[in-house]
């Protein structure tokens, strides 16, 4: 696996939207953030861009995404936002450039499409706060967003909760958005699950669609080849008139409860403030004890 070289004060970073439209007012709090790191700033030309709900048409968010890739000036690439799209631009972009001289690319949410192609590449990425996050993320999310960024050690020791499964793994971290995941299975973008520790958050979807989600990930045999799980937010869930009668939780761990493998749930990480910084593709130790879990990046 290809780290990307960690940034250094004097860096410039690439600010662009993949997918959903977004204005420059909002990218403030980010650029601002950068800037008082010491790095440089570059908007990429998808800002402003409106077509419908996409940041300009596909080619356009494309061809943004392309400069970058190949600008040797940018050591970075920062999604602005999430929403919809990145998949309609991802077989766009020519990646020879990239897997020669890999930079970071950064974002979660719908660049899970992003994560999972580039890993696939063997090149690690930063599951993080978006710029749009900026703004309200917490204190620790944007720390270890700094930490990933200038390759610091990052290490999380968090609170047990009732649904673990106690056990030790070591393996390369992979995953990302569940929806976004579901929906690039069988694609040159999906990632092979064996061996590795698998990361799943999602936002806004039906009980019963993570249900479905989960029982096609279980049928494929996905969670008997990982090491271990790490369970992220499952925030604003929904639900129809009548009720699935589990929540999102209830139903990963009815699903994953006969695997011997350790299994953490309510990791920090996915749509919530405090969104800590994962980096996708390097290898983890997890410990899951009945008091605490341990993540370490190696």
């Amino acid at each position: 696996m290809k780290i990307p070289p960690y940034l250094t004060k004097g860096d410039t970073v690439g600010i662009l939207a993949t997918a959903r439209k977004i204005d420059h007012e909002p990218l403030e709090p980010a650029i601002k953030l950068l800037k008082s790191w010491g790095l440089n700033v570059v908007v990429g030309k998808t800002v402003g861009l409106d077509n419908n709900q996409l940041a300009g048409a596909d080619w356009q968010r494309a061809t943004d995404f392309q400069n970058m890739v190949d600008d040797p000036t940018i050591k970075a690439i920062w999604c602005a936002k999430g929403g919809y799209g990145t998949v309609r631009m991802i077989d766009r972009i020519d990646f020879t450039h990239f897997k020669k001289k890999p930079k970071w690319f950064i974002g979660f949410s719908d660049a899970t499409v992003l994560h999972s192609h580039i890993n696939n590449m063997d090149i690690a990425t930063l599951h993080g706060i978006m710029c749009v996050s900026v703004a309200h993320a917490t204190p620790e999310a944007i720390e270890t967003f700094r930490k990933s960024l200038f390759g610091e050690k990052l290490s999380y020791s968090i609170p047990t909760h009732k649904f673990n499964k106690p056990g030790k793994a070591t393996g390369e971290l992979v995953g990302g958005n569940l929806s976004v995941l579901f929906s690039i299975i069988g694609s040159r973008s999906e990632v092979d699950y064996k061996g590795k520790i698998l990361f799943i958050e999602d936002l806004d979807e039906y009980l019963y669609h993570i249900d479905r989600m989960m029982m096609n990930l279980e049928r494929n045999g996905y969670f008997k080849n990982v090491k271990g799980i790490i369970i992220g937010g499952f925030t604003k869930m929904r639900d129809n008139d009548i009720p699935w009668g589990h929540d999102a939780l209830e139903i990963i761990q009815d699903i994953t409860k006969e695997y011997k493998i350790p299994i953490c749930f309510n990791f920090p990480a996915g749509h919530i403030q405090d969104n800590r910084a994962l980096v996708f593709g390097k290898e983890i130790s997890m410990d899951v004890t009945a008091t605490s879990t341990k993540i370490v990046f190696e």
